[in-house]
């Protein structure tokens, strides 16, 4: 669909969450919402950005049986392709609100940049469908915790693209059951590095291609100039957009290691650190290299680096009666190897996906929607991981140690950094957070 074909400036419809005190008060629209059963056993989907990761998404719930029916994106060019990939049947739209009108869809990827996240879920909860977002699920604090009280109050089945929790031979799954079950003993330090961001630039300013609406690609992220290097997968490197590596895949390895040490509702209570940022004009900024400590009340430190010279990008977890290291391509240690003499109990890792057998990510979500379960990366849990890596990044930038009460979710005597929690959004695409 051409770009005139988009809802205009007046047609917008702020959506949002009204405030109460403190606390979140549930939009009306959530309340409301009946629940649309699946025909039959053919589950029909909506794609919300199909650039890049977003049709992976695409194409794993089509191998899941799914069946497409549309494509938002406010890019004509990937979408025009990602039709064409997928049979040329799928409807385009540029703006995504025209696909959470139909009735005929049951769920929805999302595969758009971080900053459109959690409007998108919430008007897609909103719409009656279900949603599988891609990590990191949140560009702020605050909207994490809009969003779980959301899935809360709507019921829908919601999975966060976390697909280490499903995939990659089951090592994150052993790693975390042999946590679980007491083989490292008393878990001490938890190790996450993650790999080097981009640095570059000076970018040059210049006029959108055609084929993109550079307003909406925007959102509420300030009005700024088109680049290139701002937009599509470079989108990573800008703070208005993403939290960099950080959040990026800083996300995917610390919610392995609140999983294994059973902090999937709760959180750091002290954080620090330093960052090294490219501090170019026009161009990158979020930090390349980081060394960030993270301390629990139960004793873990989890520290969350670029690069340590000890091993590859991964987990490293270290207890008092042993060590293991887990990334997408290996699980070592002698925890690991004392399986061939004592396996873990029977049912550990279908216990840690609730009941359901690990394998895909996306067929977990699919088996949800269709018996009402809760997926194995959910909202909530998701929501510490990703504050972990928010209260990182608020540690680094500000260049000084914060401290957080994961009870009552905030940054304790400093106001500077607990405003941090929120950002500003340009109308008219914002949504509103708790204060």
């Amino acid at each position: 669909m051409r770009r005139g074909s988009r809802f205009t400036r007046r047609d917008f419809v702020k959506t949002g969450a009204a405030l109460s005190g403190a606390g979140l008060v549930t939009p009306y629209w959530l309340t409301g919402a009946a629940r649309a059963e699946p025909a039959g056993t053919n589950l029909r989907f909506g794609a919300i950005g199909v650039n890049g990761r977003g049709f992976d998404l695409v194409e794993q719930a089509i191998r899941g049986g799914a069946q497409l029916m549309a494509i938002a994106d406010v890019d004509s060019q990937p979408a025009e392709q990602r039709k064409q990939q997928t049979g040329g049947k799928a409807d385009l739209y540029v703006d995504y609100r025209k696909l959470l009108d139909r009735k005929d869809i049951d769920f929805v990827t999302i595969g758009t940049p971080d900053h459109w996240h959690t409007k998108i879920a919430l008007e897609a909860m909103h719409a009656g469908k279900d949603v599988y977002c891609e990590k990191p699920l949140t560009l702020t604090i605050d909207e994490g915790k809009l969003l779980r009280k959301a899935v809360k109050d709507s019921g829908r089945v919601f999975q966060v693209g976390t697909q280490q929790r499903s995939e990659y031979g089951s090592n994150f799954l052993t790693a975390v059951a042999l946590c679980r079950a007491g083989r490292v003993g008393d878990i001490q330090r938890i190790t996450c590095a993650i790999g080097n961001a981009d640095s570059g630039g000076p970018f040059k300013e210049q006029e959108p291609p055609a084929h993109l609406d550079w307003d909406f690609w925007l959102g509420p992220a300030p009005k700024v100039p088109y680049m290139p290097e701002r937009c599509h997968f470079k989108f990573r490197w800008w703070y208005d957009y993403s939290g960099g590596q950080v959040t990026d895949w800083g996300v995917h390895h610390v919610d392995i290691a609140h999983w294994a040490m059973g902090a999937t509702d709760t959180g750091p209570v002290a954080i620090e650190g330093t960052g090294e940022f490219p501090k170019i004009p026009l161009g990158y900024e979020t930090a390349v290299k980081f060394n960030i400590k993270c301390n629990f009340r139960s004793g873990v430190e989890l520290l969350i680096v670029n690069a340590v010279p000890e091993f590859d990008n991964g987990v490293l977890i270290e207890g008092t009666q042993g060590r293991l290291f887990v990334n997408r391509g290996k699980l070592t240690g002698r925890p690991v190897e004392a399986l061939a003499e004592a396996p873990l109990p029977e049912g550990a890792l279908l216990k840690l996906c609730k009941g359901k057998q690990p394998g895909s990510h996306m067929g977990n979500f699919m088996e949800c929607i269709k018996d009402h379960g809760e997926p194995v990366s959910d909202v909530a849990s998701h929501h510490r991981s990703i504050t972990t890596c928010h209260l990182a990044n608020i540690a680094i930038r500000l260049g000084r140690p914060i401290r957080w009460d994961p009870d009552s979710e905030q940054i304790i005597g400093d106001d500077e950094a607990n405003a941090w929690q929120k950002r500003k959004q340009r109308s008219p695409y914002q949504f509103q957070v708790s204060s």
